[in-house]
């Protein structure tokens, strides 16, 4: 074979792994369901191509564990985030959509500190 037809299968299968590991946002989650989740962050991931924070919300006297989807590293660098910007225990308010399943899952619009600051999550959603 010759280099250019391997460079070329080569792309193809990558952007076919990319594509496969990737979502719109209406397979996943519901815009008819909005959620505004208060708690504690537990952790958060920053893999592509979504990052992913984990928050514990206290509801009724129960605990749950939410997981919650936003924007890939880059655009969350981009809207002023850091890895150090959601420190394990911070009390935080997220702005998202539920998952269709009804499941502890969401894809996050915003965060918002108790102080009133708001960080974007570059949410796939489309609003703001």
């Amino acid at each position: 074979m010759n280099r250019k037809l391997i460079t070329l299968l080569g792309t193809a299968a990558l952007l076919m792994a990319t594509a496969s590991a990737h979502h719109s946002f209406s397979a996943e989650f519901d815009s008819t369901k909005p959620v505004r989740l208060e708690g504690k962050v537990v952790k958060m991931e920053w893999t592509n191509p979504h990052t992913w924070l984990y928050l514990d919300v206290e509801k009724d006297g129960q605990v749950q564990h939410w997981a919650v989807e936003g924007g890939a590293p880059g655009v969350l660098l981009r809207n002023g985030w850091n890895k150090h910007s959601l420190p394990e225990g911070t009390k935080i308010i997220v702005n998202g959509f539920q998952s269709k399943d009804g499941a502890f899952r969401a894809n996050s619009r915003n965060i918002e500190f108790p102080d009133g600051r708001k960080l974007e999550t570059g949410s796939s959603s489309g609003e703001k």
